[in-house]
């Protein structure tokens, strides 16, 4: 809690804090949530492609793998110039995710940021910084203390990678918030607790799973929709008896990212449900095998361990939601603590452009059949 404490954060009534009583508990409230037209800015679409600002003041700059995955050594995320936040924008649309250790930050500082790159989105059902709303708190050992046992253990842990609607809750490759009008842009979480080893994280390129794709499959997908749903359920109004439901949206499933203007796929196994236009069947085997190619291709993954760092500061994971997807490898099974605040900016409305190429076609490389 030092973190906390000194970033201003008022601890006497209790830590998280939980949302106010007027909790959603029916769909079309849930549904009504941020239904408006968010007038969002790109920061990273206009920015210096050198990245001079960002790039010049690190200390070092180390692409993790070839495809996803950067860390900046050497600058302080609660320092950094509106230039080097457009230009860090930038660097996390074509790297999908980047890292920050050692960082001095707090909730409040973090909240600023996230406010800088887009509407911070409020979860009206998660728990949170107790005075900054859109400050989620992410706490493994609160959830075992609140539910008495985990749900997570290390036999079943693995089981949504096999079946998301039968195991929901189990850790899975995932993207946050697509149920969204305007779904999630850039991830900010900041661990302040640290596993010694143990509860790293997964991401994959969008991108490259898109490039994975032969020329013919990809013209096939190529302004396709699909039905996207939120993690979270709630009543129908006009018909509570039928159970809990999901929200709907549907979103294109290969979109263009407004910075980059590279094409990425758009699915997700744990809340992308069906594709429009064609049957039942041939949308639950077209989505398996997309699924797959995202998470089967150790390729285009990264896998960050968060630790050690340094007594009284925290390490930062920022990724793009639009083009990547991520999931926690549960192996630590909340034997350590694990802590941090997450702060999730978001982003436009999704849309494909056809004339849009892909990553491998803007940077020149082989379109290998």
């Amino acid at each position: 809690m030092r973190r906390l404490e000194e970033g201003g954060v008022d601890l006497s009534k209790g830590y998280p804090e939980r949302p106010s009583k007027d909790v959603p508990i029916f769909l079309d409230e849930g549904l009504a949530i941020r239904d408006d037209d968010y007038p969002y800015i790109e920061r990273g679409k206009n920015a210096d492609p050198e990245k001079k600002a960002l790039f010049g003041a690190a200390k070092e700059v180390i692409h993790l793998t070839k495809h996803i995955g950067t860390e900046i050594v050497g600058l302080q995320l609660a320092d950094l110039t509106d230039q080097q936040k457009d230009e860090l924008a930038l660097l996390v649309a074509e790297r999908a995710v980047v890292f920050f250790r050692e960082q001095k930050l707090s909730p409040k500082q973090q909240l600023e940021l996230g406010d800088y790159w887009g509407r911070v989105e409020k979860h009206p059902k998660q728990i949170q910084v107790p005075g900054f709303p859109g400050v989620t708190t992410v706490w493994w050992e609160y959830r075992l203390k609140s539910n008495g046992k985990s749900t997570v253990t290390f036999k079943n842990s693995g089981y949504g990678s096999w079946d998301s609607n039968k195991f929901s809750g189990i850790s899975t490759f995932h993207t946050d918030l697509v149920h969204e009008k305007q779904p999630a842009g850039l991830t900010h979480l900041h661990l302040d607790e640290i596993p010694d080893h143990g509860g790293d994280t997964v991401w994959a390129s969008g991108y490259a799973a898109y490039d994975k794709l032969s020329e013919e499959f990809k013209k096939f997908l190529d302004g396709k929709k699909g039905v996207f749903v939120s993690a979270h359920k709630y009543l129908d109004r006009n018909d509570p008896f039928a159970g809990p439901k999901r929200i709907e949206r549907v979103h294109p499933i290969v979109r263009t990212h407004p910075a980059t203007g590279w094409k990425a796929l758009f699915v997700n196994r744990e809340l992308t449900k069906k594709i429009l236009g064609v049957s039942p069947v041939e949308s639950d085997i077209i989505l398996s095998y997309l699924f797959d190619v995202y998470e089967k291709n150790a390729d285009i993954q990264v896998r960050f361990k968060w630790g050690p760092t340094k007594p009284g500061y925290g390490v930062s994971a920022i990724w793009d939601n639009r083009i990547s997807q991520h999931r926690i490898i549960y192996d630590h099974e909340e034997s350590v603590p694990r802590h941090g605040t997450r702060v999730t900016s978001l982003a436009e409305l999704p849309f494909f452009d056809e004339d849009s190429p892909s990553q491998r076609e803007a940077l020149g490389l082989p379109l290998d059949e």
